[in-house]
């Protein structure tokens, strides 16, 4: 049995690495030339944020957990393309480049996070599933590697089961993240058009880096997908 990392079966990721290496540059193309288009409104991506959050009925509070109905804190962070939302507290944190950009990109990204804070509030079905299965997810995208090399070398099939098994979690996980983004992406795009925050053709640019966005996620779950059936392959071999 050849070692793990450099046995034939490698081969198979090629096609993912090439997409993920694309999903980067892309997004990364898209975010820098998005960045340096301003929007007509002249809003920060935070204003478009609280503002979202006010239509949807979600109130914008430092302490979500002391208010009775849907509620969310706006945070800034440091980094570029570092936006998320936390679901554990409730938290929208943004950029520094988004929480105080007055771009195409940082009003779309800015509205695409707060998709997530939406959906949340709203018990948007994939969501909460993800965030269910999560912990075990993340122990088995932990340890299904270290648990399959040990197997391999040590002839332990029961091992090299177990540690399919564990990324089989993993690999859920990651094709249960496109409805999410995805989802958050639609939601962002109605709201930015129905609440007036840009122009038909700054729309267009909004478009365009959440869908770059997008496919990093398809490239992460293409990946995920052909490392299983890397660890199929061995297994059988």
């Amino acid at each position: 049995m050849p070692f793990f990392f450099f046995d034939p079966t490698f081969v198979l990721l090629i096609p993912a690495l090439i997409l993920a290496v694309w999903a980067q540059a892309k997004v990364k193309s898209a975010y820098a030339h998005y960045s340096r288009i301003g929007v007509r409104s002249g809003m920060t991506g935070a204003e478009a944020a609280q503002r979202i959050l006010r239509e949807a009925g979600i109130t914008l509070t430092d302490m979500p957990e002391s208010v009775g109905g849907p509620a969310c804190a706006l945070n800034v962070i440091p980094g570029q393309m570092t936006d998320h939302y936390d679901p554990r507290n409730h938290a929208l944190n943004l950029s520094e480049g988004v929480y105080y950009g007055r771009s195409i990109a940082a009003i779309g990204i800015a509205a695409h996070e707060v998709g997530h804070a939406i959906q949340h509030a709203r018990q948007y079905a994939p969501l909460t599933l993800r965030n269910v299965v999560y912990p075990v997810c993340n122990i088995g995208s932990t340890l299904a590697f270290p648990l399959f090399i040990i197997g391999i070398l040590g002839g332990i099939p029961v091992l090299m089961d177990a540690a399919i098994l564990l990324f089989s979690f993993a690999v859920f996980f990651t094709v249960l993240t496109l409805p999410v983004e995805f989802n958050a992406s639609r939601r962002a795009v109605a709201a930015l058009e129905q609440g007036g925050y840009v122009d038909v053709d700054e729309l267009q640019g909004v478009r365009k880096v959440l869908t770059a966005a997008a496919m990093t996620y398809v490239a992460a779950a293409a990946m995920a997908l052909m490392n299983l059936v890397r660890l199929l392959v061995l297994r059988r071999d």
